[in-house]
């Protein structure tokens, strides 16, 4: 794809959805030495940037008059969430194939926004149950980040930062299955060549990565057991591994650290933050330690969904007490 879908999902999303602040925190900021923006997509619809890509490919098919009669998708979470709101605003029937311990605050969203809720033993079964029930008639499978149109919507959110600050010299987007980084780095180059485009995910879910270092996709067996549910992908696919491939760079984020920057980021912007938000974040922190002073960074916190269990868990030991430094 060109970079110009993103501009044509803003266009098509422009009515629909909520155009999310800009935050910032000055006290980072002296602490890292930086100028740190951060897209905060906590306050979209259903309270992540899944909203953007869901209900894109929904308008464009239905521009294309192809509207089926139900949507069926696959998740552990948030595009769960997106997919059921952005079919019930089509007016459509949907059906969701959620992996067996999921968040339960994001079920239970999902119902309440007209979804049936089919519950699966396994991630890879949740997927293989969603692609044989869209086989029904009148049946659209919309994937979690495998799709143009997904990708394009999800790009939505840089763009609009991008419209609002002019200038960044880096930005930085967590990776799960690779929808978000691709529309990231297709937003940033509708506006800069320069600018550096990084991801950033668990290092116990590192598949993405391994595919970026490796240059050959990777996938998991199994579920990978990281606090960021957001980014427990298998695999990413063909189709975001082209834009992945392109990027500047991939930090590998530990548990730790996803719950030290978990913490301060809710402290210091006083905001809630889901922990697949706070990677792009501690990627920035590691790119800044590495010598890049002074520069302006874009970060995409890219959801606000928690439920009791693992907001206990991040909160289970002080972080607090040590200060972000260079």
């Amino acid at each position: 794809m060109k970079p110009d879908v993103v501009a044509a999902a803003h266009d098509r999303l422009k009515p629909h959805i909520t155009r999310t602040p800009i935050l910032q925190s000055q006290l980072l900021n002296r602490f890292l030495g930086a100028d740190i923006f951060f897209k905060y997509e906590g306050a979209q619809k259903v309270g992540a940037f899944k909203a953007r890509g869901a209900l894109n490919t929904l308008l464009h098919l239905k521009e294309r008059h192809k509207m089926p009669l139900e949507v069926v998708a696959y998740s552990s979470g948030n595009h769960a969430q997106a997919v059921a709101w952005a079919a019930r605003q089509m007016g459509l029937g949907s059906t969701i194939v959620i992996p067996a311990g999921s968040s339960k605050v994001k079920i239970a969203a999902t119902k309440a926004y007209g979804a049936e809720v089919v519950i699966a033993k396994t991630r890879q079964a949740a997927e293989d149950i969603a692609k044989e029930r869209s086989h029904t008639a009148g049946s659209f499978l919309l994937p979690p980040y495998d799709h143009d149109d997904v990708i394009a919507g999800q790009g939505t959110a840089a763009l609009e930062a991008w419209h609002d600050e002019k200038k960044f010299d880096a930005v930085f987007a967590p990776c799960g299955g690779g929808g978000l980084i691709s529309g990231t780095y297709l937003a940033t180059r509708l506006f800069s060549k320069e600018a550096a485009v990084y991801a950033a995910e668990p290092a116990v879910a590192n598949d993405a990565a391994r595919s970026y270092n490796t240059g050959k996709i990777y996938r998991f067996r199994d579920t990978p057991k990281t606090i960021a549910d957001g980014a427990r992908t298998l695999g990413i696919s063909e189709r975001t591994f082209h834009y992945i491939d392109q990027l500047d760079g991939f930090y590998e984020i530990s548990e730790t650290e996803i719950l030290y920057w978990s913490q301060w980021l809710m402290h210091l912007l006083k905001v809630t933050v889901e922990p697949t938000a706070a990677l792009g974040m501690a990627g920035a922190h590691k790119w800044i330690q590495e010598g890049h002073k002074k520069k302006r960074i874009l970060v995409i916190l890219s959801g606000a969904n928690l439920d009791s269990d693992t907001y206990a868990k991040i909160w289970a030991h002080d972080h607090l007490s040590k200060l972000p430094a260079l």
